[in-house]
């Protein structure tokens, strides 16, 4: 059964040029992120928001689900539950990082509680993507360069290989950045959540994505 792929769009910072969008995807755009989409002659299939940071007129002959402005989601958090409610099962959020530093960790509580549910989930920005896993595996292929980083959302047993540091079973918590800044050898690499959640975060000059498998 093929995974149902949905594109999200806020109205953080984005990175020169259209993203390249992943074949198939439903594009959602929450609020201000049409505005995004609208200056690279992009339609989304669906607009979800309250509308406090769009002003422009809205597309025609596209579903719009209107939110108050008093209300207790942000846009993103909206548009990724109605991803979740027409089936979701792979996310990318673009504009969801830069910006706004609380939106920022916001956005990254959404990718957490997208792992813990078994979903993918990538935040996509300029200078870096962004995932979680709970009780799986990134794999990466040798092609990927720089950084990457390993955060525990309150605590994680992780295991890395094929990068400079290794880490076997070890016991991340989040009081210490342990998992920071290690780096691609240009060998495949390997990041196992045997147990707990943590947050990835590697260069975009990555342009492919890390393979995400159950453990």
């Amino acid at each position: 059964m093929s995974v149902k792929t949905f594109a999200l769009f806020g109205s953080g910072e984005y990175g020169a040029g259209s993203p390249e969008l992943p074949a198939d995807a439903f594009v959602i755009a929450a609020d201000g992120g049409l505005s995004f989409l609208a200056g690279h002659g992009l339609t989304p299939h669906l607009i979800v928001g309250d509308f406090d940071s769009y002003g422009g007129a809205l597309p025609k002959g596209v579903e719009i689900v209107r939110h108050p402005v008093m209300k207790d989601q942000t846009d993103m958090e909206l548009a990724v539950y109605e991803a979740l409610r027409r089936g979701a099962g792979r996310l990318f959020l673009y504009g969801g990082l830069g910006g706004r530093l609380d939106h920022t960790y916001a956005n990254i509580q959404l990718l957490i509680m997208l792992a813990r549910r078994g979903v993918e989930g990538f935040l996509v920005g300029k200078n870096e993507t962004v995932t979680a896993l709970c009780r799986r595996a990134a794999r990466f292929s040798p092609d990927f360069s720089g950084t990457v980083s390993v955060f525990a959302c309150g605590s994680a047993v992780v295991t890395e290989t094929g990068l400079l540091y290794k880490l076997h079973r070890a016991s991340l918590t989040e009081e210490r950045p342990l998992g920071v800044s290690n780096e691609f050898t240009g060998a495949e690499a390997e990041i196992i959540v045997h147990e707990g959640t943590a947050v990835l975060m590697w260069g975009a000059e990555n342009r492919s994505l890390p393979r995400i498998s159950e453990v």
